[in-house]
């Protein structure tokens, strides 16, 4: 979602059409537009962010996926993740998985779920983070995902997440896990410029 003003009352249709046009051949394409009251923000009125990331545990190199994906060589032990996982979902002073960098007012954040799935791939597995909260800090989804897979590969008890998190402390926290693999995969918003109201 992106949102402008614009000096001109375009009709939408022919405003994605033109800016289709105009965008070719980048590797972006605008799918819808609407009019929307002049107090919507794209960033600021979102409700609701979902993040996805994707891990695959593997010796062989990859092929199609190289680049998309954090590629670790041994299986993780999904069990253990998501029991440390456990210890990050609510409402909590997340400083320990914040970037020294991080210009977010406060460290505290509401974190509504974190899902792991786990999917067999030829000679590994690929497991899939799921997040989702109002809002993240800087690194906050990688850093988190670092610190799961120091548990899954038995480096951290699943208990160790929690004091991490107590630590508010950024040196308590795990690895920052590259960016190959992370996906917004979803923003929400109150109401859907396209559809009217939504329920949460």
């Amino acid at each position: 979602m992106a949102h402008a003003d614009l000096d001109r009352d375009w009709d939408p249709f022919r405003l994605s059409e033109a800016l289709n046009w105009h965008l070719k051949p980048a590797p972006v394409a605008i799918l819808r537009a609407a009019r929307v009251p002049d107090d919507f923000h794209a960033r600021f009125s979102a409700v609701e962010r979902r993040y996805l990331f994707r891990l695959v545990a593997r010796r062989a190199p990859l092929t199609h996926g190289r680049g998309q994906v954090w590629q670790v060589l041994n299986p993780l032990n999904v069990d253990a993740m998501r029991a440390g996982a456990a210890h990050l979902v609510g409402h909590h002073d997340f400083t320990t998985f914040r970037s020294s960098i991080c210009q977010a007012k406060s460290p505290v954040k509401s974190l509504d779920e974190i899902r792991i799935e786990v999917a067999d791939i030829p000679q590994g597995r690929e497991y899939r983070f799921h997040l989702c909260a109002r809002s993240f800090l800087h690194n906050q989804v990688r850093s988190i995902v670092g610190t799961l897979e120091r548990v899954g590969a038995g480096s951290w008890a699943p208990e160790r997440v929690g004091q991490a998190l107590a630590a508010r402390d950024r040196a308590a926290c795990g690895p920052v896990c590259p960016p190959q693999g992370l996906y917004l995969t979803g923003v929400g918003y109150p109401c859907d410029p396209f559809e009217g109201p939504i329920g949460r």
